[in-house]
């Protein structure tokens, strides 16, 4: 099935402060590279029937790239991410003028909460993420909000600080995670909601092949997750290996970059 995406050209890309252990304040962005990294992800969406929607880049906003984190969309209904981090606060007006431009039912966040970045539709439920970024009580909101079951889960080791670094939904009955990322509860949750899971291994998740986007049969993964993707076609899923290398620097992957855009009819 087609999906619609919200994506942001890297304009402004920049690494500015370390607020994730992947973050290198000293890196010299390469913004022509990361334009073009970026360009070809759109491109292999669209090449797999998928529709690309663009927000404008806002010159002093380096992080805009990662439009996952602006808001979670369910049902036809946004839920804005407030984020943690001051220089990432601007984001939140820019996507919530896009979303209700476009007809969305939005709610701004009243607490801290990262948009996709914490917050992982399934299809039946949301899978949601704190420890780190998102704040617990931000889940009940979400759940109010989206009329959806948000299930918490505790990140547990500051290196997968958002939960889309640490957990993919592969289709609706199947999700692939590290458990090392998780507490000891997390992890006997996930088990039971999910016996036949895809584990990652800490390479994997490394990697950042868990930070990946799919369709339900084609899994977009960063071009260096060769053995996560030997996993997925393993599973019967198509790993579709794309170059995100300049946007590690910041912690990001193609997830981060991408904000998927549910209808009211789903």
């Amino acid at each position: 099935m087609s999906r619609h995406y919200l994506m942001c050209a890297p304009v402004h890309f920049d690494v500015t402060e370390k607020s994730n252990p992947w973050m290198r304040p000293d890196h010299v962005v390469d913004r022509e590279r990361a334009l073009s990294q970026w360009h070809t992800l759109v491109e292999v969406y669209e090449r797999l029937g998928h529709r690309v929607s663009l927000l404008d880049p806002v010159p002093g906003l380096p992080d805009m790239v990662f439009t996952a984190n602006g808001a979670v969309v369910v049902g036809g209904r946004a839920f804005v991410a407030r984020f943690r981090s001051a220089t990432r606060q601007p984001e939140s007006a820019a996507h919530q003028r896009w979303l209700e431009s476009t007809r969305y039912d939005v709610a701004m966040s009243e607490g801290i909460g990262e948009g996709e970045g914490d917050f992982l539709f399934t299809g039946r439920h949301v899978l949601a993420g704190t420890g780190f970024r998102t704040d617990h009580a931000t889940h009940l909101e979400a759940q109010e909000f989206l009329g959806y079951p948000v299930i918490s889960l505790r990140l547990a080791d500051e290196c997968f600080y958002h939960l889309d670094t640490a957990l993919l939904p592969l289709d609706a009955d199947t999700i692939a995670y590290y458990p090392g990322a998780f507490s000891a509860g997390s992890r006997r949750l996930l088990e039971r909601l999910y016996p036949d899971a895809l584990l990652a291994t800490a390479e994997d998740a490394g990697h950042f092949g868990l930070n990946a986007i799919s369709d339900g049969h084609h899994v977009v993964v960063p071009s260096d997750s060769t053995r996560f993707a030997d996993h997925l076609r393993d599973r019967g899923y198509e790993p579709i290996p794309v170059d995100l290398s300049e946007f590690r620097a910041s912690g990001g992957g193609p997830k981060c970059c991408t904000l998927e855009l549910r209808p009211a009819a789903e």
